[in-house]
């Protein structure tokens, strides 16, 4: 499951079900585990210097977490924080190389040494590289997090109402805009759409009480279900 994005999302951006799977599986995999050593093969995935990667090293992997889109692992007093944009992974091994990562060479842009040889690459396919790394304290340290709207699955239909008031767009614009709700992308808002009977074009002045119900129905249960599928 983690050596490479499932199909359905190849081409496309990971989004919640597949970001929620990856922090299931760190959470199974990486917690009370040692952070030995974290190698950065391309540079610019950093997108913070202070405190460094190497502040890392030493610390227990306490938990992972997920933000919408985004996904971090806890270890000591520090977050690892990464969004994996349309063309980035984490490739999880039992049993990682010893040697150095060379710049600049391959996929892999940063790879996580945990104890016992285990650990995992964060790898970014493609020439557009947008895979982005933070080392914070707290992740509303991150700019885009602190931006984030209600979690997805974190919504009632009141909430999801409450939402979605004052936004006159077209819906499909309005339930991916990560400032509304967080965690939706293009693949996954056409299928709850569909499963919500409502045009990606309708306007969201021209919903109704009994649209939002099943918006909120289809939300929840499309999510649910892809997350399962994926674990």
């Amino acid at each position: 499951m983690l050596a490479r994005p499932p199909a359905d999302t190849l081409g496309g951006m990971p989004e919640l079900p597949e970001v929620e799977a990856l922090a299931d599986y760190l959470r199974q995999h990486a917690v009370g585990r040692t952070v030995e050593r974290i190698d950065v093969a391309a540079l610019s995935v950093l997108k913070t210097f202070d405190p460094p990667t190497t502040a890392l090293h030493g610390q227990v992997v306490t938990g992972a977490a997920r933000w919408g889109k985004y996904l971090g692992l806890q270890a000591g007093p520090l977050y690892l924080i990464t969004h994996l944009s349309r063309a980035g992974w984490l490739r999880w091994s039992d049993k990682l190389a010893p040697t150095p990562l060379k710049p600049g060479k391959g996929l892999i842009a940063l790879r996580v040494h945990l104890a016992d040889s285990v650990g995992f690459d964060l790898t970014e396919a493609g020439t557009q590289k947008r895979l982005a790394v933070w080392v914070v304290s707290d992740p509303l340290a991150v700019p885009q997090i602190a931006s984030l709207g209600p979690d997805a699955l974190s919504l009632d239909s009141a909430a999801l109402a409450a939402a979605l008031a004052g936004n006159s767009g077209r819906i499909k614009t309005v339930i991916t805009d990560q400032l509304v709700i967080a965690g939706i992308g293009n693949a996954y808002s056409d299928e709850i759409l569909w499963e919500a009977r409502l045009a990606p074009f309708r306007r969201r002045a021209t919903l109704n009480d009994d649209d939002i119900g099943r918006l909120y129905e289809s939300m929840r249960e499309v999510l649910a279900d892809a997350i399962v599928r994926l674990r």
